[in-house]
């Protein structure tokens, strides 16, 4: 361990917190060697972890739900700052060590964690519903996962995600930027998200080959619309489907036909000759409604 002890210029001491060799000691006791296929990287530093949950702004009331807690690096921070703490691991070896992690390093903090063996993309339902998602994602399924938990869990409020900086910077894109794709936009359908940091690589075992990002976002009210989410994705999909096409030609098979997606597009005040990188999601929203019958 490395935290410091209490003293009276610093005050009591933080609770201790996996390090390296706490990491490869539980990994080893496993028989576990990260795999590339579930995006496994633990962090092995207290310092980012503290930093991760810092940034997460919880209230000490809140149920967290955490994604991939792997060998329990982020979960015990985030038993330090929340009420409650929801794990979603996949993997079942990981899964069996992590109540045994919680009871050794936080005695008497297992009634308030509760551990899910399932593949976070199928999770639907949860014994307690979470306020907040901070979780260290695997870089392959980040994306998804995120939209999968906030159409699925419309208590999430807010939360923090590290995912692979390249992601983290196009979940934070703005309309009209090179990076500007589906994630951005579909992310902004469920509220507003910000990229808060970048982490390094040589806090993690094994030390991927990328910086990693932080993005925090904030829900907001579900857009007013006659369309549906699925309807409006729809659209964002086929937009983005041949990014160098402007949107008449883009959506045009969406629409039937190319004279059909330009009289949808105008019916929505968007330029036929735009391309989707410009869009934000209301634009978006007015083409999907443009296609619905107005009721009498």
């Amino acid at each position: 361990m490395t935290d410091a002890a209490e003293s009276p210029e610093t005050g009591p001491a933080p609770k201790p917190l996996l390090g390296a060799a706490d990491i490869r000691r539980l990994a080893g006791e496993l028989g576990v060697r990260p795999t590339k296929t579930l995006g496994q990287n633990f962090v092995i530093d207290g310092n980012t972890i503290r930093r991760i949950v810092g940034a997460a702004e919880l209230d000490p009331t809140e149920t967290v739900l955490e994604v991939g807690p792997g060998l329990g690096s982020l979960t015990l921070g985030l038993l330090d700052a929340a009420a409650h703490v929801v794990a979603v691991e996949i993997d079942p070896v990981l899964a069996g060590k992590l109540p045994n992690t919680v009871e050794e390093f936080r005695p008497g903090a297992s009634g308030r964690f509760t551990l899910i063996n399932q593949d976070a993309l199928k999770v639907t339902e949860l014994p307690h519903q979470p306020t907040a998602l901070v979780a260290n994602l695997p870089y392959n399924v980040a994306v998804p996962v995120v939209l999968h938990l906030l159409e699925h869990f419309p208590s999430l409020r807010h939360g923090l995600v590290m995912v692979q900086d390249e992601v983290a910077d196009r979940l934070a894109a703005s309309p009209g930027s090179k990076i500007y794709g589906v994630p951005s936009v579909k992310a902004a359908w469920y509220g507003t998200m910000r990229k808060a940091g970048v982490i390094g690589m040589n806090v993690f075992w094994p030390a991927p080959k990328i910086h990693s990002g932080l993005v925090a976002f904030e829900r907001q009210e579900q857009p007013e619309t006659r369309a549906s989410r699925e309807e409006v994705f729809t659209v964002i999909d086929a937009a983005f489907a041949q990014r160098r096409k402007t949107l008449r030609a883009a959506l045009s098979s969406w629409a039937g036909n190319g004279a059909e997606a330009e009289r949808l597009l105008r019916l929505a005040n968007v330029d036929p000759s735009a391309r989707g990188e410009v869009l934000d999601i209301a634009a978006y929203i007015r083409i999907a409604e443009a296609r619905i019958p107005m009721q009498a």
